[in-house]
């Protein structure tokens, strides 16, 4: 049986600021069609594990391949949903002009969004059910509409890999049942997604697989096989108490 290619492989990253550990000789490798579930407290780094996946940060060591290439050879492919409150949302742009930047990697140099690229941005409106909002100012949504908007313009790069930052927090149950399903959709199409996530209630039903990390990788594999208390209890340090097993989880100073 031909081996599938990892999609995804981390090897030995460190990064710090001012001479202080954010990570940890990170490695792990991922393969394609998954949708992966990022888990730490607060200052595990996290979003800096993303930041250095795609080249956003200065790695101190450790080399990064996605589909099996250097990051900058397969850059469009890459989509990235930053965390919400760091789009600025007074910018005078419309919606359906926040998606068509998603298809700037497309086009030509100077070169002006055509019939497909204006075609493409409509449909992705539509799976996010933004398309009625096209011409409102991004600023004037709601949280949980605006987060919808960004994955809109994440769909309308066609990337193969998206990375997402804490892409539920502080939106409507509407939104996040919105985007779940549009981010299970992706990986029947053999997407790889990765998301930063908090809520540990809902995390068995929405990853396969999950990466538990605290500035290193605690536990990496299926759910089912590291959403477990131990796993849980070094990643947050003792401050998770379990109740009843692993399946209800309440976490106390994270």
């Amino acid at each position: 049986m031909q081996q599938v290619a990892a999609a995804l492989s981390v090897d030995d990253v460190s990064v710090s600021y001012n001479g202080m550990a954010v990570l940890e000789k990170i490695s792990f490798a991922a393969a394609p069609g998954q949708l992966t579930g990022i888990i730490g407290p607060n200052g595990a780094g996290k979003s800096t594990l993303l930041k250095a996946i795609m080249g956003l940060v200065n790695v101190d060591c450790g080399s990064v391949r996605i589909l099996g290439l250097a990051v900058d050879k397969v850059r469009p492919k890459i989509a990235y949903l930053p965390q919400k409150n760091t789009f600025d949302t007074d910018f005078p742009i419309s919606v359906e002009g926040v998606v068509m930047t998603g298809r700037y990697p497309h086009l030509g140099w100077c070169a002006l969004p055509g019939e497909k690229d204006r075609r493409i941005v409509e449909e992705c409106l539509h799976k996010v059910s933004m398309l009625q909002l096209r011409k409102r100012q991004i600023g004037q949504l709601s949280g949980g509409e605006q987060q919808r908007v960004l994955l809109a313009r994440a769909l309308a790069q066609e990337a193969e890999l998206f990375f997402l930052d804490e892409p539920f927090a502080g939106i409507d149950l509407v939104s996040e049942s919105v985007i779940m399903g549009i981010l299970k959709e992706l990986r029947s199409e053999g997407k790889t997604i990765f998301a930063v996530h908090h809520d540990l209630s809902k995390t068995e039903g929405y990853f396969d697989t999950l990466i538990l990390m605290n500035k290193r990788i605690i536990a990496f594999g299926k759910t089912k096989e590291v959403f477990r208390a131990r796993y849980l209890q070094e990643t947050y340090q003792g401050s998770i108490a379990v109740i009843n097993g692993y399946n209800e989880l309440m976490v106390v100073n994270a």
